[in-house]
């Protein structure tokens, strides 16, 4: 069968024939630009969406108005929040933000049901998937309730950068990361500036130490 967008995904890959004919024919690609919100609170799970490209950030409002990230979906993975939702038949309760321009498959609920029912493998690709998300989510209510705000900003900063040296994010994004205030953040670079591990512009914080932010993110001391 001829090379198609289900073989980006490794838990589609053992799909037979008959079944991913299925499944290119009830879904279609979809392209969203950067800044994009693509569901929100009180919105119902119509597609599962599979990310070509892009990245998604999938974040919930407090009572209070503060904003806590959840997680990331990058390309080769499915929204966990929007499977939950299908599967349980209920509206979102979180935001989902296109932080890159996307290139993704939707798979509308009919599709998504019968393949569900019928095919052991895309059933499989669900619930692993659904299962990873949900072991990270207790790694961050964990990091959240245990890890020092230090060791999860420095923790959060080498992630953002990946191989690069620079973070674009402001104070309150960060904040928003780490479901934190943007002061403590600010206190928290601060410290960092000063101990030679980071440089500070708008928008904009440059890693010029690296191996410090390592060390801090590895001694991951709860606090007592």
């Amino acid at each position: 069968m001829q090379h198609s967008w289900i073989d980006k995904f490794k838990g589609l890959s053992r799909l037979p024939d008959t079944v991913r004919a299925d499944l290119i024919s009830g879904s279609q690609i979809v392209n969203v630009p950067a800044g994009t919100q693509i569901f929100a609170p009180g919105q119902t799970a119509d597609n599962l969406l599979l990310l070509l490209e892009g990245t998604v950030r999938v974040q919930q409002k407090s009572e209070t108005g503060r904003e806590v990230f959840l997680y990331r979906v990058h390309a080769g993975e499915s929204c966990v929040l929007t499977t939950a939702c299908m599967l349980a038949f209920e509206d979102y309760s979180a935001d989902g933000i296109a932080e890159t321009d996307v290139s993704a498959v939707a798979i509308p609920r009919q599709t998504f049901d019968d393949l569900v029912a019928k095919s052991p493998v895309f059933r499989e690709f669900v619930f692993s998937a659904y299962s990873r998300r949900i072991t990270d989510l207790f790694t961050l209510i964990d990091d959240i309730v245990f890890k020092r705000m230090d060791v999860r900003l420095a923790s959060r900063l080498l992630e953002l950068a990946g191989v690069g040296e620079t973070v674009h994010a402001t104070h309150a994004v960060l904040g928003t990361e780490l479901g934190t205030a943007r002061e403590v953040i600010s206190r928290t670079l601060a410290e960092f500036q000063r101990r030679g591990w980071v440089e500070q512009s708008r928008g904009e914080v440059c890693l010029t130490d690296r191996e410090g932010l390592e060390r801090l993110a590895r001694s991951a001391t709860p606090e007592v």
